[in-house]
């Protein structure tokens, strides 16, 4: 399969255009079969790549393919190339697998929707450019994809387009975005110019990793503005404000751009880059910081929210904001072993938020819902193994990889002990809101009208099942990065090791850790720290857990007499500390008013003033001119005597001077 590796964003691609040239005299059960096939045929084209490259010692899992020569000029080429290695293979198992859950369950989700074509399109379109962006093997094909992402975003947030709400929210994840990717695209051009400037004229990931060291300290600022861009799409502080706004389209949508695409493109491109970002001390330190305080502020705006996708939509803020921090010490296995863990429990936590909605008939209000356990048990039980991962209890997947990443944030040459306890009491945050939400909607009294009570159901079979087999990844998808501390091999680290031998926090499995521990007899002091960190994290968890219990289950006048002895700080919270009018406020209002000034100036003075001003001089020049057109026969006489007088006077006298 190495030399089909284009097949893997091919089978999407032919998705979307298939479906649309089939037209709307299509039936759903073909649009549906096409979409969801052509992901699962790159999911099985991924899955024997990955099995291929087990087969292979480590330094042999690298396959490249170029298509065709894209640009080409002098000595600058870029190719329609693919690369696969062990982190692309692991991403296009995480973007084809879970995306193949998500198309399964939206065509249930879907089915009375008019633009259920559409819908669909535009999902095997999202697919492919996620997945060009992850096989590319050159980042100017990788940005095509980039902005490929951003543009399906748009056109799936603002799906249901005759909503003013979901077109505003289409708008501004676009605008946003392009903020960021204009960060991006400027470290494209500073890449290129200044190893051009050296003699290398590449864009070729391979070939700017033999050469990052002729960057010198512009390595800095070139990773700082690819970080803009991170920014943007993985929806860091400040450019964070679009995302809670882009759960206006569908709630597959949510889960897909959640949990396996677009938002975890940040966090791939820096670990793919990682070998320009260990060039840049400085800029891996502000990636650290931005990804723990996004998790902590995100988190806490968690906490005052009642829109049950908002609240999902914060918690992703929150932990993208981990995977951040992951990277920025230099863990780059840990960030991608939490982005994928991420996937199964956040694309569960939005599949299982739809199916609430499907059995509320829409209800988005946790202030409406409420004992939902006994009418949708497999939501129910599926729900609570994602809010369990998403916790970090022990035994499921997000323990292992938030706890790897607890533990890199001290231990890492690069991590500190302020970003350990703040992403620690993040952590013990992320349990309190997700169980605030669990409560909120399945136990208690339900407080939703009577009509809705009862025709409240459990959703259908197509539904359920990506649910339980999400909930099934959300509890044994951690084992793959079971620390040695705790007698596993930390595989995913071990897998990703090639691809970051280069970093400064050396990339290798854990049993040679283990081992050169043992033999400087460091091991117990370094398996005591970790366990140690371990235990701490966990009682956070649970103290999280327990807190909301006796705040929003066992005695929900507790939280409303806090809300009552505390109105400002709750608004404050509730509104999310005004970020979003601030924005407004500065960025929107402000380039209306600059618009106003510059039409004043630039339009009405320069523009207008330069043209009519011509118009003036012309008229004014002509007026004057007009004077000797008098229409006076023996005038125009006079003057031609005139004329020839001085011209012949001219030349009888020139010679003599």
């Amino acid at each position: 399969m190495r030399d089909f590796l284009w097949l893997i964003p091919l089978f999407p691609a032919l998705g979307f255009l298939l479906n649309s040239a089939v037209g709307k005299r299509a039936k759903k059960g073909f649009i549906s079969w096409v979409a969801c096939l052509s992901v699962f045929f790159s999911f099985v084209v991924s899955l024997i790549l990955f099995f291929e490259f087990l087969d292979l010692p480590p330094t042999a899992r690298l396959f490249e393919q170029n298509i065709y020569s894209w640009i080409s000029s002098g000595e600058f080429s870029v190719p329609i190339g693919f690369r696969i290695d062990p982190l692309s293979i692991i991403m296009c198992l995480v973007v084809t697998g879970v995306g193949f859950l998500i198309h399964v369950y939206s065509v249930g989700y879907m089915h009375d929707d008019p633009g259920y074509r559409r819908y669909f399109i535009y999902l095997n379109l999202f697919v492919f450019m996620m997945l060009l962006l992850v096989t590319a093997n050159n980042i100017l094909l990788m940005f095509v994809g980039w902005e490929g992402v951003g543009l399906c975003s748009y056109l799936l947030i603002g799906f249901w387009y005759e909503k003013d709400s979901a077109a505003n929210a289409g708008m501004k994840a676009f605008i946003v975005n392009r903020v960021g990717d204009f960060g991006f695209l400027l470290g494209i051009f500073l890449l290129f110019v200044t190893l051009g400037s050296r003699g290398v004229w590449t864009l070729h990931f391979a070939t700017i990793q033999q050469n990052a060291h002729l960057l010198g300290p512009v390595a800095g600022v070139i990773t700082l503005l690819f970080f803009v861009g991170a920014m943007g799409k993985s929806a860091q502080i400040p450019l964070y404000v679009w995302l809670p706004d882009a759960m206006e389209g569908p709630t597959p949508v949510s889960s897909l751009i959640h949990a396996a695409t677009m938002v975890t493109a940040g966090v791939y491109m820096i670990a793919r880059l990682n070998f320009l970002y260990i060039l840049a001390p400085e800029t891996m330190f502000f990636v650290a910081l931005i990804g723990v305080l996004t998790a902590f502020f995100a988190a806490s705006i968690g906490f005052a929210q009642y829109d049950i996708k908002k609240v999902l939509a914060y918690s992703t803020i929150s932990q993208l904001g981990f995977m951040f921090l992951a990277v920025g010490v230099g863990a780059f296995s840990a960030g991608i072993f939490h982005l994928m863990t991420h996937a199964f429990f956040k694309g569960l936590l939005f599949l299982g938020a739809g199916s609430v909605m499907h059995a509320m008939q829409g209800e988005l209000d946790l202030r409406k819902m409420g004992g939902l356990k006994e009418k949708t048990p497999i939501t129910y039980y599926t729900f609570f193994i994602a809010c369990l991962a998403i916790s970090g209890i022990p035994g499921f997947s997000g323990f292992f990889s938030k706890d790897e990443i607890l533990w890199q944030a001290m231990s890492s040459p690069k991590g500190h002990i302020l970003l350990w306890l703040l992403a620690t009491i993040t952590a013990c945050m992320t349990a309190y809101y997700m169980f605030r939400l669990f409560f909120s909607v399945f136990h208690g009294p339900c407080r939703a009208p009577a009509e809705v009570i009862h025709h409240i159901h459990e959703s259908p079979k197509i539904m359920t099942i990506p649910l339980m087999i999400l909930a099934f990844l959300s509890v044994a998808g951690g084992y793959v990065g079971v620390p040695a501390v705790l007698g596993g091999g930390n595989l995913v680290g071990e897998f990703l090791a090639p691809v970051f031998s280069l970093s400064p926090h050396k990339e290798v499995t854990w049993r040679l850790v283990s081992e050169a521990w043992a033999a400087t007899g460091e091991a117990s002091h370094e398996a005591g720290l970790e366990i140690t960190l371990m235990v701490v994290s966990v009682i956070m968890a649970l103290t999280g857990i327990f807190l909301s219990y006796l705040f929003h289950l066992k005695n929900p006048a507790l939280a409303e007499r806090f809300v009552e002895r505390n109105p400002r700080l709750y608004r404050l919270v509730h509104n999310k500390y005004y970020v979003d009018e601030i924005y407004h406020f500065v960025f929107v209002r402000g380039l209306f008013r600059l618009g106003d000034a510059a039409m004043g100036i630039v339009d009405n003075t320069l523009i207008e003033g330069t043209v009519n001003g011509t118009a003036k001089l012309l008229e004014g020049i002509g007026g004057r001119l007009r004077k000797i057109q008098t229409g006076y026969v023996q005038e125009y006489a006079f003057i031609l005597v005139l004329g020839a007088i001085v011209i012949v006077g001219y030349l009888i006298l020139y010679p003599l001077f």
